[in-house]
């Protein structure tokens, strides 16, 4: 594995015009077109034939975080609207699901459009009507933090959960790019059917394109689905803005997964591994980093119980267990371990078993671009990216210099992009293939 860090962006890049830029999503999900690729073969299909394109036996592992109503808008007694962007529980919480179910009232750091309007000391408030009953949502202003703000959002009735008054509250948060206030439509169409786990400010957008139909023939062919967690973050968006990747700022997401599932992924090493999605790519491979640190030699002790930069653990409030998370260039650091897969999985298993988790809750941070050493995944689905992401470094990491190929295939064969766009089926490409794995073009 080769550092990444002097990587320029402007070689990952490509003219994507507007136009192509889905907007909605097609009548049927599992009508967008498909792109399958592998050692430097491109075929066409559509996604209700993906399982003509996957092996028997296959694990197929699914991102099952759910969008939660993150934008709120209030309106001033003055006149003028302020609105409010939840991003992220404040860190007084140990993760993002207790936070979640928290009543009464939270601390969440959030955007606020229109902040230079909000008065110091004053309080807003919004009505909203649910059934028969009224729900009163108030914000207060508490802190100002580098890119956000830390907001107390308090409610009546008491008895509700954070999660139902943002269901009552807000409105879903469409990308940026799409460029459009959400409709009724989006609050089913911008999740996933196997959507179960509320905390995401954005749709693992690669599983938009799966329905019942589809996991009905993974049946026939015995290709196992499995799920874990990852709450998409606003990050996700964020682009990169340094020449190089050395000086960007890789956004940490909260993942969990439970013990069963590390052990399904474990029983199926050797199999076809494939990830829906690059947040479920990022979270499994994450799981194999987290092993290392627990297997002895690549274990670090942790500092004061808090998140410090150097050390890559964290203690949350209220006496919780100590958690490893995984820093943005860890992966990197620790790849001289060479510690076989199956052996840093059973050591991360051993750890959660001797301290009696049945879930690892954590955070990673883990940045993948070209020069990583994929450890446990063989397959990608996944959607096609903006220019000088970091999630087109990690395709270009994937399938190397043919991340070009793929994309300019489906810039000339009327491909739709991004989160409401087509996608495509990636095989991982061999060592050999990941030489020079950058060019722009336009």
């Amino acid at each position: 594995m080769t550092d990444p860090k002097h990587i320029s962006i402007k070689d990952y890049t490509y003219s994507l015009p507007e136009e192509r830029i889905a907007r909605y999503p097609l009548a049927e999900r599992d009508a967008s077109k498909l792109i399958i690729y592998r050692e430097g073969v491109i075929a066409e299909d559509i996604y209700k034939n993906i399982s003509h394109h996957i092996p028997g036996n296959s694990l197929l592992v699914f991102n099952n975080t759910k969008v939660v109503e993150a934008r709120l808008l209030f309106q001033k007694p003055t006149g003028g609207s302020i609105e409010i962007f939840c991003l992220e529980p404040h860190e007084q919480y140990a993760d993002i699901t207790t936070a979640m179910l928290h009543r009464e009232k939270v601390l969440w750091q959030c955007l606020v459009g229109g902040v230079s309007k909000w008065k110091a000391g004053q309080l807003l408030q919004k009505k909203i009507n649910r059934g028969d009953k009224e729900i009163i949502l108030t914000a207060g202003y508490i802190d100002k933090r580098p890119g956000s703000f830390i907001i107390e959002l308090s409610w009546t009735p008491p008895e509700l959960s954070f999660t139902e008054v943002l269901h009552a509250a807000g409105a879903i948060p469409l990308p940026p790019y799409i460029k459009r206030a959400a409709e009724a439509a989006d609050a089913d169409r911008y999740q996933t059917v196997y959507a179960h786990c509320d905390g995401s400010v954005a749709a693992p957008t690669a599983g938009l394109h799966f329905t019942s139909t589809i996991f009905e023939k993974f049946k026939e062919k015995n290709i196992q689905p499995d799920y874990l967690t990852l709450h998409v973050g606003a990050g996700t968006f964020k682009p990169v803005k340094s020449e190089i990747i050395q000086d960007h700022q890789m956004h940490a997401e909260w993942m969990d997964v439970s013990k069963k599932t590390i052990e399904n992924i474990l029983k199926n090493i050797g199999n076809n591994i494939i990830a829906v999605g690059t947040t479920s790519l990022r979270t499994i491979e994450s799981l194999y980093w987290l092993g290392v640190k627990k297997s002895g030699e690549g274990r670090r002790e942790a500092g004061d119980g808090r998140r410090e930069a150097g050390d890559g653990s964290r203690e949350s409030g209220g006496g919780r267990r100590k958690t490893e998370e995984l820093l943005q260039w860890e992966a990197y650091e620790l790849a001289d371990r060479n510690i076989h897969v199956k052996d840093a999985l059973q050591s991360l298993l051993e750890w959660m078993e001797i301290n009696k988790m049945d879930r690892l809750v954590t955070r990673t941070q883990l940045l993948i671009a070209p020069g990583y050493s994929f450890k446990i995944v063989k397959g990608l689905v996944t959607n096609f990216h903006q220019p000088q992401s970091t999630l087109l470094l990690l395709v270009a990491a994937f399938i190397g210099k043919d991340w070009i190929s793929v994309y300019d295939h489906a810039l000339q064969n009327d491909f739709r992009f991004l989160s409401y766009g087509d996608g495509c089926l990636l095989w991982l490409n061999n060592p050999s293939n990941l030489t020079n794995p950058s060019r722009s073009f336009y």
